[in-house]
């Protein structure tokens, strides 16, 4: 196993995910559970990796096909594209409401 790329692996989807939707939702999961918190970590934990690894499969399929610069740049711009819609129905939700 190589540990620097394990570790920015760990690093990266950590710091993405600290605040992201899916920590949130699971926040609210669990402050609205009165039984079993283990549930609602193990439901999280478990769809997160299944998540992964289907990102994981996926990534090493298109990459046989499709050069690694290419399917950095189109993750790129799918980014930019999510947040400038974003942006837009922020500034629309503020303005135009």
């Amino acid at each position: 196993m190589d540990l620097k790329l394990f570790l920015t692996t760990f690093s990266m989807i950590f710091l993405a995910e600290l605040g992201d939707k899916t920590q949130v939702a699971t926040f609210c999961l669990s402050a609205e559970c009165e039984s079993s918190k283990l549930s609602v970590f193990l439901g999280s934990a478990g769809a997160l990796v299944l998540s992964a690894m289907i990102a994981t499969l996926l990534g090493e399929a298109v990459s046989r096909f499709i050069p690694q610069d290419y399917i950095k740049l189109a993750a790129g711009a799918f980014f930019i594209a999510v947040g400038v819609w974003t942006s837009v129905a922020a500034v629309r939700s503020i303005f135009f409401a």
